[in-house]
């Protein structure tokens, strides 16, 4: 029998490092998955560079390669995918970025994240204060707060076009032409914006932008909201870090029209909607805000619906990259474990696992020991009609490691996805 539809779900840093406290397992390795395991018993697996060996990417150029397109050559830069998906106006000669808005004390970069604490409400009262009260010179700008501590920067110039050809102030970060990689060590300050190139368009960029930074930390400062939080006893969003900035919408051929399927993309961050809107995806919203497993539950009973109206559906779960990033290994392992119960186990009953060829893996590994992206290979698995077992028993990265798939690049992936469908 030979599939008809196909289910590809990305697991947010899935891949990690062998924890000590865990056994000596990664997290993924030590959940309990039962139905995860299910699937690799009856498929195959394999291990993904998403954008290169020793890249360890940010989650938009890892999406962008295992859907298929070049990050090197396709990828705008993620300041442009973060406000198309968060519907702020942008024009070829503008400048996007994604910011983060951060805690620093004398200087010092306490919390890039404001302690994952940051209501909509406060970043967005925060935004709005820096809107009206800051000016830069020769232009203007929009800031526009977006999911917790994320939001998004356009700065129009009035002096001629601005280019994306500058570095970024989130020490975190490095941009290397229009890929974002995550760095293992940084200094714990925020980064001058740097000109990457000689021309006019570059430094003009890069003035405004260090101009934006720091005017906008002398307002969030004296903040009545930050105030409040402080009172409070919680950290104070009084700085902004701009990354990855990209100057044109870019002109790419569709995805049906390259690889056959009408598809369908879940959307729960602005930047996956920004993804889905460049690739000519239908944005399936998400819902959010529920009690984790009931959200992930919500979600299965959604992408079971959903997969009805498209011959594809791409699927973004978060969930195991937040905990990482903060090195809470076994609150990791339990995400994984709620994701197995409450989304794989809702979702494979809803469908005809029959005609549908389903595909897991991950954008990138976050490791809970570095607390970061790294370069590590993320685990792949694909199941359903046409996939021989490879005799793997669970899902994990050393399992993956010994999978008939072999290893892979990331744009590699779905080209052999859309092979089987087509078998």
């Amino acid at each position: 029998m030979s599939p008809n539809q196909l289910l590809y779900v990305c697991l947010d840093g899935l891949a990690d490092d062998p924890i000590p406290e865990l056994g000596g397992r990664t997290p993924l390795e030590a959940a309990r998955t039962p139905v995860l395991d299910g699937l690799a018993r009856k498929g195959a697996q394999g291990l993904v560079y998403t954008v290169g060996p020793d890249i360890a990417p940010e989650s938009d150029i890892a999406v962008f390669a295992i859907l298929g397109y070049d990050p090197r050559e396709d990828h705008p830069g993620r300041g442009v995918l973060e406000a198309l998906g968060a519907g702020v106006e942008f024009h070829d000669g503008e400048l996007a970025y994604r910011v983060n808005f951060a805690t620093q004390e004398d200087g010092e970069i306490v919390d890039r994240r404001v302690g994952r604490d940051l209501p909509s409400d406060d970043a967005e009262a925060l935004a709005a204060e820096v809107n009206r009260e800051l000016h830069l010179p020769g232009a203007t700008f929009e800031l526009r707060a977006a999911v917790e501590h994320r939001g998004v920067l356009v700065i129009r110039s009035k002096d001629g076009a601005l280019s994306a050809n500058v570095s970024n102030t989130d020490p975190a970060y490095a941009k290397e032409g229009s890929l974002g990689v995550a760095l293992a060590s940084f200094e714990n300050r925020a980064a001058e914006a740097l000109p990457m190139d000689d021309s006019e368009e570059a430094r003009r960029a890069a003035e405004l932008t260090n101009r934006f930074v720091e005017g906008s930390a002398r307002i969030l400062e004296v903040s009545a909201v930050n105030a409040r939080r402080r009172s409070e006893g919680r950290l104070a969003a009084n700085l902004l870090l701009t990354r990855d900035g990209g100057d044109h919408v870019p002109k790419l051929q569709p995805i049906k029209e390259r690889f056959g399927p009408s598809w369908g993309c879940f959307v729960e961050m602005p930047v996956e909607r920004g993804i889905a809107l460049v690739l000519g995806m239908a944005p399936v919203d998400a819902p959010t805000g529920m009690a984790r497993k009931d959200q992930y539950a919500a979600w299965a009973a959604l992408a079971a619906e959903a997969l009805g109206g498209y011959d594809a559906l791409y699927i973004h779960i978060k969930g195991p990259d937040v905990p990482a990033h903060d090195g809470r290994a076994e609150d990791k392992r339990d995400v994984i474990e709620d994701i197995d119960e409450a989304f794989f186990g809702e979702l494979l009953p809803r469908i005809d696992t029959g005609r549908t060829l389903l595909a897991v893996t991950a954008d990138h590994a976050t490791s809970c020991l570095r607390k970061a992206h790294t370069a590590d290979p993320v685990p792949l698995l694909v199941a359903g009609p046409r996939v021989n077992a490879d005799g793997s028993q669970a899902f994990g990265e050393r399992d993956a490691a010994e999978g008939a798939l072999g290893t892979l690049a990331g744009i590699d992936i779905l080209p052999r996805l859309i092979g089987l469908l087509r078998a």
